[in-house]
């Protein structure tokens, strides 16, 4: 009984979502009512994400993918996401702001959380974007990207990196940002 789940926010969620996000009171209550609805744990597991992405995905495999992207969004590291978690990734891949969405691309490449990437990590993602492209797409890209290998290795050429170094974030940023043609190894948008 004393532990039944409040059906709403906590005022300290929402006062830091509020200055974290600059999303309105009024949308985060929304979005937590929603959330509620989806997810009455209180909490997405890796499989409930995967789900989503096969929705937005149908045609592909997602499951690297969605487990990358899970992995990056669940910062206290606890094998899910909760409401905070999932608006603060909302919040971070949605705003028009490139910089925002480059540190979070960072942390979707940086697959062991040491706080650099290496071309292998580099390599890792490439193969599961890769997976989401259709075959038919595939086969349309340009010669030094219609492979995982050849996008991580035109991707990994725009920081001037040895292939034994490692980048950090603001080189990451730097990068991408300096280097034409960059911007899209590291995402798909699928053609609708």
């Amino acid at each position: 009984m004393g532990n039944a789940k409040s059906s709403a926010m906590s005022k300290e969620i929402l006062e830091d979502l509020k200055l974290t996000t600059k999303f309105s009171e009024n949308e985060l209550s929304q979005w937590y009512e929603n959330f509620q609805k989806q997810c009455p744990s209180g909490r997405i597991t890796p499989e409930e994400f995967k789900k989503i992405y096969e929705r937005f995905f149908p045609e592909s495999d997602t499951t690297s993918y969605a487990q990358h992207v899970f992995r990056s969004f669940d910062t206290n590291d606890d094998g899910t996401l909760d409401f905070k978690e999932y608006i603060i990734a909302l919040h971070m891949t949605s705003t028009g702001k490139t910089e925002r969405k480059l540190e979070w691309a960072f942390s979707l490449f940086d697959v062991d959380k040491n706080g650099y990437i290496t071309k292998s990590e580099v390599g890792d993602i490439c193969q599961a974007i890769f997976k989401l492209i259709p075959k038919e797409e595939q086969e349309k890209l340009p010669a030094d990207e219609n492979t995982p290998e050849k996008r991580a290795d035109k991707l990994w050429s725009f920081f001037n990196k040895n292939d034994d170094e490692r980048l950090a974030e603001g080189e990451f940023i730097q990068g991408i940002l300096d280097s034409e043609g960059a911007l899209h190894l590291i995402q798909y948008e699928p053609n609708k």
